[in-house]
Parts: C-alpha cells; structure tokens; sequence
C-alpha cells in the first residue's frame, strides 16, 4: 500500500526529532508526596499496569520480592507478565480488542493493512503476533500511542521492524525520549531507544482513512499525563480513551508527567458528547465500557477532587487526607482495583 491510499490531515502534522515539550519540574513537596504514597501503595502499584482481573495472579509474587533496584523492578514487571494471555473480542466487523499484558489493544484489519492503537508490554510480542495473525494477512501499517508509558509503548520498535509507521502526539515522543524516575511506582524508566519513537507526530488533531473507516485522533489536555490522545473509530461507533479512563477503578494519574486531575475530568467530558448508548468505550485498563460506566467514573472524578481540594485548600497535608479516609465511601466500587482511596487521595492531591 502507497502512502498516498492514507488520508491523513496534517494540518498539525509534525515529524522528525523536534519536541517541544517543556518538562515539569518537581517540587520537593511533591517528592515527598509521591515517597508516602508509595510507601502507602507498595507493590500493589505495579499492579496499575495490568488489568484488574490479572491483579490476583501477579502482584502477590510481586509484592513477596525484596525491594529491588528501580531497574529491576521495570524488569521484573515485564518479566512476571510475559506469560499473560491475550483475550479477543470483535467490536465491529473489522475491529477487535486484544487485553492482556499492558491494557488494551484495538486492531482495524483490513486490506489497507492493520492500525493498532497501544502495543502491550515487550514479553508479549510472540503472543501480539500471533493474535495479529489470527485476524488477517494484511500487514500491521500503523501503530498509534495513546500516550507514553512504557505498557503501551513497549513494542514500537518490534512494529516498526515488520514495516509499521508509528503515530503519537508530539508529547509522547519527548517523553519517551527523556528518562524518568517514578517514586510513586518505584521504577526508573529509561529513554527509549530511537527506533521505538513514534516516526510521526501531530499537535492538535489528525484523521487517516482505511479499510472503509474513518479515524479521528484528538488530544486531550494534560489529564493521566500530558501525552494523552483519543481515538475514534466513527463508523465502528468506538472510542479507545487510553488511560484517560480505567473502568471500574481509581486511575493512575501521572503527575509527574504533567497529569491534572482536572483534565480527567475535561476528558471524560470531551467524550461522552461523542457517545450514544450503543457507544463502545474502550478504557486504557478494565473491561470495556459504555457511556453509563464513563458517566459514573467521571462523576467519581469529580467528587474526588471536590473533596480534596476543600481540605488542601484548609490547609491539609496529603498524609492528614489519606489519614481521615475520604474516600472510605467510594472505596466500595472504586477501591477493588489497582489501589485503595488512601493512595489515590494522594494522587489527586499531587495533581491539583
């Protein structure tokens, strides 16, 4: 296929090694914040990288190891997810959702080629493969990041080996360029290698074209971090919101890399105009979604944020909030997931 059969919009179109992203810098109040939350979450935030329903098979084993290097602790996550499974489910007729290792993957196959949006963690390119193969011959064209974290990026390189294009704001390629430290999470991530970038980047916005859809890509505002995008699939009526939305559970927010509790909220708004009740909505982690559940979490949001920001405004430490269980209420339907309202407290707090 030549890359005049896409139909791209590049209007905000940007390519090559510019980045434009003005990194964040940390306060050491907010260091100190991250440290408790960690210490509050401990292994269990590894689990923010999977999806819920694998939480019982990997974080025991994760949370029984020593303390190691923040390296190792990257390595061990991969490592202790290479053996997940990858589940299939159609959501249209040339579209299908692949969970498993690093969330969830939506594939457009057809004879133009393949688009995937995210791309598991790195172990689990043998099986990505193999899932890939199962749903067609045609090639894997483009690839698109909903943002930069590793669990969604880790097999750019491998995709771009076997001739994909991949596509992301220009944020997601300067931050995947930068190394990181997480206190939160306990893990140092590298820079990623020049081969996993993304080839191409846009600003504001861009449409492509193939196997009879049409694909609208929009970035949000800062929201789980400042690299976030959507996608949707208008004729499938699908839209994958990246880890913008977490159905069924508190949600990470990446403060670190520029994520505001304020732009989750922007984003679930932005969406649920796009959606009817036939909308399918394709979370970063959990299962896949509606606008009733979008509704509900963003009403979640919402109430999180109101809460916490009366008592930081008070004049209250994030420990002092995390302490007088503000979420005990939401922690019923919230808290089964990846972490508890006391480290999510903290999380909102940072992200004020």
């Amino acid at each position: 296929m030549t890359r005049e059969s896409w139909a791209h919009d590049n209007s905000h179109s940007k390519s090559g090694a510019r980045m434009t992203t003005k990194f964040l810098r940390r306060q050491s109040t907010r260091r100190e914040m991250l440290r408790n939350s960690a210490e509050l979450a401990g292994g269990a935030l590894f689990a923010q990288l999977f999806p819920a329903s694998l939480l019982g098979a990997g974080v025991p084993d994760l949370q029984q190891q020593a303390a190691p290097a923040a390296t190792d602790r990257l390595t061990a996550i991969r490592a202790q997810m290479g053996g997940v499974p990858i589940q299939s489910q159609p959501l249209a007729e040339n579209l299908a959702l692949l969970s498993g290792p690093g969330g969830n993957v939506v594939v457009l196959n057809g004879p133009d080629g393949k688009i995937l949006v995210d791309t598991f963690l790195m172990p689990a390119w043998p099986k990505l493969k193999e899932k890939l193969s199962e749903l067609g011959n045609a090639p894997v064209k483009i690839v698109i990041d909903t943002h930069w974290h590793f669990d969604h990026t880790d097999n750019n390189a491998n995709l771009h080996a076997t001739g994909a294009t991949v596509l992301a704001h220009e944020n997601t390629k300067a931050r995947m360029a930068e190394p990181h430290d997480s206190a939160l999470l306990g893990l140092t991530v590298p820079a990623s290698p020049a081969d996993a970038l993304p080839q191409q980047t846009f600003t504001a916005s861009q449409k492509l074209q193939a196997n009879g859809e049409s694909l609208m890509l929009q970035y949000f505002q800062p929201a789980h971090t400042d690299t976030d995008i959507y996608i949707h699939f208008q004729k499938a009526n699908v839209i994958h919101m990246g880890d913008t939305f977490f159905n069924g559970f508190y949600p990470v927010i990446d403060a670190g890399t520029g994520g505001k509790i304020d732009g989750m909220i922007v984003a679930a708004d932005k969406i649920l105009p796009l959606a009817d009740h036939n909308t399918k909505i394709v979370p970063g982690h959990g299962p896949l979604g509606n606008k009733s559940d979008l509704t509900k979490y963003r009403d979640m949001l919402v109430v999180a944020r109101d809460r916490v920001r009366k008592l930081r405004t008070e004049g209250k430490s994030p420990a002092e909030i995390a302490a007088s269980k503000l979420f005990a209420d939401l922690d019923a339907t919230w808290g089964k997931g990846f972490f508890t309202g006391d480290v999510f407290v903290q999380m909102v707090y940072s992200s004020l």
